[in-house]
């Protein structure tokens, strides 16, 4: 018996932060039977929110039937959860997808098309408190799998999140295998990763640091959360 052929989706924006895509795009990339599609609504370059370019493969009208569509998070999101085509792409999409998920604040657009409301979701941790606002359940974990989403906490929760996919597609072993020939064995040079163990100086530091996103994401998240949650 053949083993099974896997179509995975990565949409692409521009103002994305390219680690979301690119973190999880790696582990898809060494899943075997696995096609990984990066989707745009056109075939032309998109630029991250750190100036790398990016060619999209697939655009939304060739786009074929996923088993995975995962959406990022950036500076771009804002722009995306309103953008009607890119809402609309992903409504379609869920509705044949096997699992809908996401990376950062790629839970944010999800939930902006309606598709995270009444589930469990991760988010960056500057961000997370926006969830509740488009009636979505906050989890705090590195990776959420609630159903058939998962989402993956902040930028480089990512790559975690990949292992999942790679874990649920293709079995533990596997992914235990791409997770040894990516050497992924975290050893961080300071215990300053996450907002429990940084510290309210840092933390807040941070949240200055990225005032005007942040401000920018919730005045958007304000104005869609009573369509949203009337869905």
């Amino acid at each position: 018996m053949a083993n099974p052929e896997y179509n995975i989706g990565l949409l692409m924006y521009p103002g994305m932060t390219q680690l979301d895509l690119t973190g999880p795009h790696q582990v898809f990339a060494m899943m075997p039977n696995t096609r990984v599609h990066l989707l745009w609504k056109t075939i032309d370059a998109v630029t991250s929110s750190e100036q790398m370019t990016i060619l999209p493969t697939t655009t939304f009208d060739d786009c074929p039937a996923l088993d995975v569509l995962c959406v990022p998070g950036g500076s771009g999101q804002v722009e995306m959860m309103g953008d009607a085509e890119v809402l609309k792409f992903l409504q379609q999409q869920e509705q044949t997808a096997k699992y809908i998920t996401s990376v950062c604040t790629g839970s944010l657009i999800l939930a902006a098309a309606g598709l995270l409301q009444g589930y469990r979701a991760a988010c960056h941790w500057a961000f997370r408190d926006q969830l509740p606002m488009l009636g979505v359940e906050v989890g705090n974990e590195r990776v959420v799998i609630d159903r058939n989403r998962i989402t993956g906490g902040g930028i480089t929760a990512g790559i975690d999140f990949g292992l999942v996919i790679a874990a649920t597609l293709c079995g533990e072993e596997t992914a235990k295998m791409i997770q040894l020939l990516l050497e992924y064995n975290p050893a961080p040079p300071f215990n300053a990763g996450s907002p429990e163990n940084a510290g309210d100086v840092l933390v807040q530091q941070v949240k200055k640091f990225g005032e005007e996103f942040i401000q920018a994401s919730r005045a958007q998240t304000q104005a869609i959360a009573l369509r949203v949650t009337a869905i």
